[in-house]
């Protein structure tokens, strides 16, 4: 019943998609980046940041590209890097760069 309660939770609580990615084919890249607006536009995400230039705080940081991306949920999140819509423009992505990305939850603020 507690894990039920957990996983219920999580699954109502805003998520955040955290992205580094070095492009190391602009022009591939760039079919992707084009696409991107369009397709999201379709979920129900927001774009907090995309920079290319950020400033380090502490250790290395070898990305040439940073990315935030906020979902209500985790259940969006995976909806929309699961539909065919953007499978099919993450190929681009894929072949014009390299990416580590993570997914982590929000806080609850009393």
């Amino acid at each position: 019943m507690l894990n039920h309660y957990f996983l219920t939770y999580w699954q109502n609580m805003a998520v955040y998609i955290v992205s580094r990615l070095t492009i190391h084919n602009r022009a591939e890249y760039d079919k992707y980046d084009d696409q991107f607006d369009e397709v999201f536009a379709k979920f129900n995400g927001k774009v907090l940041s995309v920079d290319e230039e950020p400033i380090v705080l502490a250790g290395e940081w070898e990305a040439t590209r940073s990315v935030i991306i906020e979902f209500p949920s985790k259940e969006a999140a995976f909806t929309w890097m699961k539909s065919d819509y953007y499978m099919r423009i993450s190929t681009h992505r894929n072949a014009g760069s390299t990416l580590s990305s993570i997914l982590v939850k929000s806080i609850e603020l009393d």
